[in-house]
């Protein structure tokens, strides 16, 4: 039977821990409207469309999107735009980071469980940890692996396997909590790991996540637990 008891859960980082999406859409729309204010013609919208559209080609964390976006528009990049565009941007995404519902609550009542918890996420480390701190999860975390810790993108095994064994943990040990089911649910399985889909954090319509819970609320992760190490 011990082999099954659960000794940790690892989190993905965006759209499981925190609304990433959320807080990128309102800093966007903000950068959008400190340009205007700053002189640079643009349709909301439209402008809204193109920085979205520059950043899924480029990456969610790319720095230089705006740089990209002002040069599009036109010709160069006039600073006075890119800086009104920074700041507003920056001042909107620190208003509007915020954890879901529960989630220090559930970390709390994992951590006085016992349970070892940890980070696997994509996020290149000074955005992963800057976001933690921010957020005031840090003390709650036994290791926080990110893409430059391990080099592979999810659903590679590499940053799972990294987070195990600096957790010492057995794959069986453990849930794998994210909100993408191609990365986080596959990724795990594919080494062991029990998988919890967050699906409040979901942001592609998923019908089928193919994990062995599906969550409506990260704080279930507490009932998972309790159920499966037997608890009453």
């Amino acid at each position: 039977m011990s082999e099954n008891l659960i000794k940790g859960v690892v989190f993905d980082l965006d759209n499981t821990l925190l609304d990433f999406m959320k807080m990128k859409e309102f800093a966007v729309k903000a950068a959008i409207k400190g340009m205007i204010e700053a002189g640079l013609l643009l349709d909301e919208d439209q402008a809204y469309k193109e920085i979205v559209g520059i950043y899924e080609e480029f990456g969610w964390e790319n720095q230089k999107v705006f740089d990209v976006f002002i040069d599009k528009q036109i010709g160069y990049i006039e600073h006075k735009y890119l800086a009104a565009g920074i700041v507003a941007y920056r001042r909107a995404r620190e208003a509007n980071l915020m954890a879901y519902p529960n989630v220090h609550k559930t970390l709390m009542s994992l951590a006085k469980l016992g349970i070892k918890l940890g980070v696997v996420s994509d996020a290149p480390s000074r955005e992963a940890w800057m976001r933690i701190y921010y957020l005031n999860l840090y003390h709650y975390f036994d290791v926080v692996i990110t893409f430059d810790d391990s080099g592979e993108r999810k659903p590679s095994s590499k940053p799972f396997q990294l987070c195990l064994k600096t957790l010492n943990l057995e794959p069986a040990e453990t849930i794998m909590v994210g909100d993408w089911p191609e990365r986080d649910v596959v990724g795990a399985k594919k080494i062991g790991m029990r998988t919890a889909f967050a699906r409040y954090g979901d942001t592609f319509g998923t019908i089928n996540s193919g994990a062995d819970w599906d969550l409506n609320d990260i704080n279930q992760l507490v009932l998972i637990v309790n159920e499966t190490n037997g608890i009453a």
